[in-house]
């Protein structure tokens, strides 16, 4: 009997247990989904960002998860809920770019489509509340943005800054360990620690500094008065403050400064101390990005501007700004942002920003098999590079259609590239030179940089530049492989010659690397006609080598195999394409890539990724970027005249005291 009653109990409780999952969201299909692994593709950055189930982002509460939940009101079909998207997509029974998540059939279903089933149940208020949750998403879900008042000055921010405020060249920052690659850029602040090793670079690299500054004496004219005398001294410590500390010296700066130049008797030794104490302040390596200091706030203004838009510290006449208040309005902050990318600063400062977006590390420290590739040699990436950034500089400055990024069926070109792409040698250096048509290059994706920097040493990489034009071009972010995949290709058998195309198979064949290979891979197929170098090829050619030492670096024998350049890009409409240049004309049209554009930009500037309260700000962003005809100073300009203020809170000043 009591055997009875327990197993009566049991089957209760797990009956009521089931009934619990049904009505909560959170402990039933929200957790089949997060088991299925839905959230890697279905967020903001990934690849089905465009689509209507986006889940929530951050640190989430109970009652947002439901409100999410009975969001999904809009993928269920409530005349026939079995054959809702919701239901449908996951189990593959309809197309999927994500494959099989949900097996038919299965326990996890019977869940969603209980889920479904109350869905279907919604009406009235609790179906417009329903509704209304994707609209609070969209503006931000109620949540403010992060917010930071400090930033760490670059190395290229800390080479300009030294170069502007003391006329040093030497590039000290190069010296300095290497900064990491974090969402893409150099600069996120998430990266921005102060390890001993950056600490003692800033202490050494500030002595010489100061050395150099009044070597000869003050032949800069740095500290502004002939005679060495206090007044002079205090002239110094407040004038040469201000520039260094990007605002006005409080009182007990001045007179801590002034006390530590009055140390040294030898005038010109003190001004050298009181220089070499202030490169190593935080208040000199860490910038100003907000503050709720009234008196400082339009110096934070300042210094924001100018960094976002120079790379540098203010010059005189945004300092007057700042001082006069003229930074306080939107009209004052566009015409300061307007008159400064006028100046050649700006140029060199969105080069910054370009080199970073498309990696120009990748091909300046590539290394290309040089029996294949004899002529691939330092000069010959600069030169990728330096044709990108006459490219990109050309559409920004010369106001453009920016989109022509892609689409553009020209280059600038030197003798070295020339012999790449296949065309005479401009008379010029980097003269600009139409592609031919039958190369079946256009914009980026048909120029070298792209093509080579994407590529193994000694051959194409399908994934890596489907990987690339995901992330940089589409801001979808790809998962990375499950730990322990072998990631290597089949080696090559001279019993199967095989393609990229074929080798890669494997890709799709196996459940563990299809899921993302089938997002990535395709999307690298288009541009197999190219090799390594970014040279046109019409046939894939395989090489077998010696086996024995005497032919060791002969070739035995060789094979020209076919070579299919179908592809396509997952999630994007009619996006199939053979070529960089059909694949040009699709991301040119994009209106992912548009706003794709937009983020990168800003998480640049902003120097960390968009959360879901700045998607107010990226969607202006990108409004008014299409509204000017994809002209990117409007870009520009959209965002520095945002009101919102950039975010994440920088700790790393904490633990570098002022001096």
């Amino acid at each position: 009997m009591l055997i009875r009653i327990s197993i009566v109990f049991l089957m209760l409780s797990f009956s009521l247990l089931a009934q619990e999952a049904r009505a909560s969201f959170a402990k039933g299909a929200y957790a089949v989904f997060e088991k299925a692994e839905c959230r890697s593709c279905h967020n903001s950055d990934g690849v089905a960002a465009g689509t209507r189930l986006l889940f929530p982002e951050g640190e989430v509460s109970p009652d947002r998860i439901e409100a999410f939940g009975r969001s999904l009101v809009n993928l269920v079909e409530r005349l026939d809920p079995a054959k809702s998207l919701l239901l449908e997509k996951p189990t593959k029974r309809v197309g999927h770019v994500g494959g099989e998540r949900i097996k038919p059939g299965s326990p996890e279903e019977a869940t969603v489509r209980a889920w479904i089933d109350q869905l279907t149940k919604l009406s009235g208020d609790e179906l417009a509340k329903a509704l209304q949750y994707r609209e609070e998403e969209e503006s931000g879900g109620g949540r403010p943005a992060p917010r930071v008042e400090l930033r760490r000055l670059t190395h290229s921010q800390y080479n300009q800054t030294v170069k502007d405020l003391l006329g040093d060249g030497s590039r000290p920052a190069d010296r300095f360990p290497p900064e990491d690659f974090v969402n893409g850029f150099r600069n996120q602040i998430q990266a921005q620690s102060l390890s001993p090793l950056l600490i003692e670079g800033y202490s050494e690299a500030a002595e010489k500094i100061a050395q150099s500054a009044l070597r000869g004496g003050d032949t800069r004219g740095l500290i502004g008065c002939k005679a060495a005398s206090p007044a002079c001294r205090t002239k110094f410590v407040k004038d040469f403050g201000l520039k260094a500390f990007r605002r006005p010296l409080d009182a007990g700066e001045q007179k801590r400064y002034e006390a530590l130049f009055s140390a040294e008797k030898e005038f010109l030794k003190g001004a050298q101390l009181v220089i070499e104490a202030m490169l190593q302040s935080s208040n000199f390596l860490f910038r100003l990005e907000d503050t709720s200091d009234p008196k400082w706030k339009p110096y934070a203004t300042a210094s924001r501007l100018s960094y976002g838009l120079w790379d540098t510290m203010p010059d005189a006449d945004l300092f007057a700004a700042a001082e006069k208040g003229q930074l306080s309005t939107p009209k004052g902050v566009e015409a300061q942002v307007r008159r400064m990318m006028d100046h050649p600063r700006a140029k060199q400062a969105l080069n910054e920003f370009v080199g970073q977006w498309l990696r120009f590390d990748r091909i300046l420290t590539a290394s290309k098999d040089r029996r294949k590739h004899p002529s691939f040699t330092r000069e010959t990436a600069v030169a990728m590079t330096e044709e990108a950034k006459l490219f990109v500089n050309d559409l920004v400055w010369n106001d453009k259609n920016f989109m022509e990024l892609f689409t553009a069926p020209y280059g600038y070109v030197n003798g070295e590239l020339a012999s790449i792409y296949g065309v005479p040698a401009p008379a010029q250096e980097f003269g600009k030179v139409n592609f031919p048509a039958a190369s079946e290059r256009a914009g980026i994706l048909g120029q070298a940089l792209f093509l080579a920097s994407t590529a193994k040493p000694d051959e194409s990489s399908p994934t890596a530049r489907g990987l690339f034009i995901r992330e940089q071009f589409l801001c979808q972010h790809v998962p990375d492989p499950p730990a322990g995949v072998n990631t290597n290709l089949p080696p090559f058998s001279a019993d199967r010659p095989q393609t990229n195309r074929e080798r890669l198979s494997e890709h799709v064949t196996n459940p563990g690397c299809a899921a993302c290979h089938s997002l990535i891979d395709p999307i690298g197929f288009g541009f197999e006609k190219f090799d390594a170098v970014g040279a046109r090829r019409d046939k894939f050619v395989l090489t077998s080598p010696g086996r024995t030492r005497e032919d060791r670096g002969k070739t035995i024998k060789a094979w020209e195999l076919e070579i299919d350049s179908t592809g396509f890009v997952a999630g994007v409409a009619s996006s199939q394409f053979s070529s960089p240049e059909k694949l040009g004309a699709v991301l040119g049209q994009s209106t992912q890539c548009q706003e794709c554009i937009a983020k990168q930009y800003f998480r640049y500037t902003y120097g960390r990724t968009e959360t879901a309260a700045d998607r107010p700000i990226i969607r202006k962003m990108t409004d008014d970027f299409r509204r000017s005809q994809f002209r990117f100073k409007e870009l520009i300009l959209s965002l520095m005249l945002s009101r919102e203020t950039p975010g994440g809170t920088v700790h790393a000043a904490r633990n570098y005291q002022s001096r």
